[in-house]
C-alpha cells in the first residue's frame, strides 16, 4: 500500500493506493474456468485510536483501488494508522507520517 498525508492548514488530505487484483469472481482465464472473487471488503483508518475513515468496498471496485479523503484534527509529524481486509482473510497494515506542505 502507497500511501501520501499531507497537513495543510487544519486538514490533513490522505491519498493511498493499494495492490489488489480486485476479482469479482465472474471473469474467465484463459482455459475458460472461473477466476474465484477476491476483494477487499474493508477500509480503516485512525489517528489515535480513532477511526477518521472507514469504507466497505466489493467486487465492482477496480483492481488496485485508490482512495483519497481528508480529515480534521492532526498536524504535520503525527502518525494515522491504515489498514484493509478482503474476504479471503487476507489483509495489510502500515503506520504513515503525515507531511507539511
Amino acid at each position: 500500500m502507497k500511501v501520501k498525508a499531507v497537513a495543510k492548514g487544519d486538514a490533513v488530505s490522505v491519498k493511498m493506493l493499494i495492490k489488489h487484483p480486485m476479482e469479482m469472481g465472474r471473469r474467465k482465464d484463459a482455459e475458460g474456468n472461473l477466476i474465484p472473487a477476491h476483494y477487499i471488503t474493508e477500509v480503516t483508518v485512525k489517528f489515535k485510536g480513532e477511526v477518521v475513515f472507514h469504507s466497505e468496498l466489493g467486487p465492482g471496485v477496480s483492481m488496485d483501488p485508490y482512495l483519497a479523503f481528508t480529515f480534521d484534527g492532526a498536524k504535520a509529524g503525527d502518525s494515522i494508522s491504515l489498514s484493509w481486509v478482503d474476504n479471503k482473510g487476507q489483509g495489510e497494515s502500515v503506520d504513515a507520517v503525515i507531511g507539511g506542505t
